[in-house]
């Protein structure tokens, strides 16, 4: 029987499960898959826990609860992929051999990258919000903050969903409006890239709503070190910016199992053909999600367009046939932006998000580039679709690739 190896079951490697459970003959292939933790999150629902929209149990199910019957599951950590040998070394001291390899072991934040960032303030004024830990402390700390500089500060790009340090100064300025202390709070956005976002149409857009919510804006902030004593963020040309609570972004990598198999780039992302999302070493090795190095988004709707792609071309490569499906880049996020509202773009590797109407041409019901209550509803009701048909690998009335279809140039 041949082998299938999935490494990770996050949002990537499930739906990857889940599509290929069905897509392979279960008398011929056993599909594995390898994670080392049994609680799934929700990580978009991370960015709304500090402001109390949604809770910790919003965002937690078990893992297994979206495993076809009958997988076949490793709850290990991975030790080390050994390519040359088609195999991999589990933390467990289990060895699984493999035929085919599909890596999605993510990103994950590394606070440790940035000096001081994890000295003495580190969750008492300074917090992240992209771990279910660092989130629930900011809810904690801002339901007793009286005021005072907040700064949110991107440490380097790549991130995972790059438009969250943007969704999250828009819900403080709301959520501080509600309680009546905007006045008091003084909101300040420091990111390394030379404007509000990486898309330069998208950025100009956000970069007003900046204007008009009285947020500061500071860029190619390129942070060197958090000096804890007098509060204050240090970029490496020595511009100092004083905090009275920090957010960070810290710095994003792959997992460390990827630099131990010699597979990464410098952050540990594995180099992967941009179309194929073939390895760019290994031709029985597949790579999905916040995983590659890919000059996409690292967000869930880009694994979602990429899992198509991808069970296409892994299917041609198991029947030794041409690699023909392609990925264009395509990501699709929602952007809250505060008091009940929301921006959509969609966009890819080469077209810049436009105006328009998504999905039905001319009917929407959703806008893009425009704020809308409708476009804060769909980021609202993508939970839902997340946790039924998202991580089962069902379809959705969505094209894997951008679609040009009622958009305005």
């Amino acid at each position: 029987m041949k082998k299938l190896l999935i490494l990770g079951a996050g949002t990537a490697g499930t739906m990857m499960l889940n599509k290929l459970s069905t897509a392979l003959d279960a008398r011929e292939w056993q599909i594995t898959i390898v994670d080392e933790f049994e609680t799934h999150y929700y990580q978009p629902g991370f960015l709304f826990i500090p402001f109390g929209i949604y809770s910790r149990r919003d965002v937690v199910k078990p893992k297994r609860d979206f495993f076809p019957p009958g997988s076949s599951v490793v709850m290990s950590g991975i030790d080390r992929i050994d390519a040359a040998e088609n195999r991999v070394l589990l933390s467990n001291g289990m060895v699984l051999g493999y035929d085919f390899l599909i890596i999605a072991t993510g990103a994950k934040i590394r606070p440790d990258q940035t000096e001081g960032l994890q000295d003495a303030e580190w969750r008492k004024s300074i917090f992240d919000f992209y771990t279910i830990e660092g989130a629930c402390a900011l809810a904690d700390f801002f339901k007793r903050w009286e005021g005072g500089r907040l700064v949110v500060n991107v440490a380097e790009m790549p991130i995972k969903c790059p438009v969250a340090p943007l969704e999250f100064v828009f819900l403080a300025d709301w959520y501080f409006t509600e309680r009546g202390m905007r006045d008091k709070v003084d909101i300040h956005f420091v990111t390394p890239l030379p404007g509000a976002f990486t898309k330069p149409k998208a950025s100009s857009i956000l970069g007003d709503f900046l204007d008009r919510k009285n947020i500061r804006l500071t860029t190619e902030f390129a942070i060197g070190r958090v000096e804890n004593a007098s509060k204050s963020i240090v970029s490496w040309d020595e511009i100092e910016i004083p905090f009275d609570v920090l957010v960070t972004i810290p710095t994003n990598m792959g997992d460390e199992a990827i630099e131990r198999s010699g597979l990464g780039d410098e952050l540990h992302f594995v180099p992967t053909d941009k179309h194929t999302l073939r390895s760019e070493a290994h031709e029985n090795i597949f790579v999905i999600g916040d995983a590659t190095n890919l000059p996409s988004s690292k967000a869930g709707s880009v694994a979602h367009f990429q899992a198509d792609i991808l069970t296409e071309n892994l299917l041609a490569a198991i029947e030794d046939r041409p690699l023909r499906a392609s990925f264009d880049g395509h990501a699709n996020c929602f952007i809250e932006s505060g008091f009940g509202k929301g921006v959509l773009i969609d966009f890819n590797y080469d077209t810049e998000p436009l105006p328009g109407k998504f999905p039905l041409p001319g009917v929407g019901p959703f806008s893009l580039l425009e704020e809308t209550k409708m476009n804060h509803y769909g980021k609202i009701m993508f939970r839902w679709m997340y946790w039924n048909f998202l991580l089962k690998g069902l379809e959705l009335p969505i094209e894997s690739n951008m679609s040009m279809a009622g958009k305005r140039w």
